[in-house]
């Protein structure tokens, strides 16, 4: 599987080629285009190299000097979205926790289907307040954040994850049996999360499926952290970003993984079976 951070660089390669195709296409050299545009030499090769994204105003000066004009709208369009594809935590935390569950409010609301792959944490969507706030707190500290609204944050989420009881949705949630024994905050709010495990498991419309650590004829290793919404977007989150992924043959990877996984998943009874030894392996 290609790593979700090269899906974002990919496309910032494809916006570059196509700048640079254009400028050789109309016989300019890399010096001529700069001096057309009125900026340095080094700007277009930076460009050109996919080592810096260009401005909607950088591709309008671009196709201007080579005559193309008709062209800058959708490659300004498709700039934007190679940009889009890779967000930095520091950019999106800058106005805190608390806003960064909520913004994905309406956006849960018109997904039907959930995939969700976690080899690290229990989902989001099944998370107790205690452990979300025991994540989110964590999440603060580690990045330095001026001010710590984890509290908010992992009340925000809860409510959030309400969508479980709504009708029109389905959840096929995934995760490894380490997960089960990651000690996030206590021992209170572990055995708490890993209780709620039992419960949410066997709602009408969640799929909890749990890999277990040993098991034979498994296909795929332990992969980062996803999120499959429909097949329209794959969400993977990284120590410094989040990749968003749309196009469909990545899709159709990361869907292919999800699948090889779940059928190396345990279910049910089995399930809450793993669930039990590790409430009991807190005492």
């Amino acid at each position: 599987m290609t790593l979700p951070s090269s899906s974002a660089q990919t496309a910032r390669a494809v916006v570059a080629k196509r700048l640079r195709d254009l400028r050789r296409g109309a016989g300019l050299t890399v010096v001529e285009l700069a001096s057309g545009c009125g900026w340095h030499h080094a700007k277009t090769s930076r460009i050109e190299n996919a080592k810096t994204a260009p401005t909607a105003t950088d591709i309008r000066l671009w196709c201007r000097t080579l005559g193309v004009e008709d062209q800058a709208e959708d490659l300004i369009a498709q700039s934007l979205h190679a940009e889009s594809m890779y967000s930095e935590w520091r950019h999106r935390t800058r106005s805190g926790l608390k806003q960064l569950q909520d913004s994905a409010v309406t956006f849960f609301h018109q997904t039907q289907l959930f995939r969700v792959y976690s080899s690290t944490l229990v989902p989001g969507l099944l998370q107790t307040e205690g452990y979300a706030a025991a994540v989110l707190g964590m999440s603060a500290r580690f990045r330095d954040l001026p001010v710590d609204d984890s509290a908010a944050a992992a009340r925000a989420r809860v409510e959030r994850s309400r969508i479980i009881h709504e009708r029109g949705h389905r959840f096929v949630l995934l995760m490894e049996e380490a997960v089960l024994h990651y000690r996030i905050g206590d021992a209170d709010a572990m055995a708490a999360q890993l209780g709620h495990l039992l419960s949410a498991g066997a709602l009408p419309a969640v799929s909890l499926g749990i890999i277990p650590s040993v098991t034979d004829g498994r296909g795929q290793w332990p992969r980062e952290t996803f999120h499959v919404y429909d097949d329209s977007l794959v969400s993977v989150e990284l120590v410094s970003a989040q990749v968003r992924i749309t196009q469909p043959s990545e899709i159709g990877l990361y869907v292919r993984a999800f699948e090889e996984m779940r059928r190396t998943a345990v279910y049910g009874a089995e399930a809450r079976a793993l669930v039990v030894k590790a409430i009991d392996a807190l005492s």
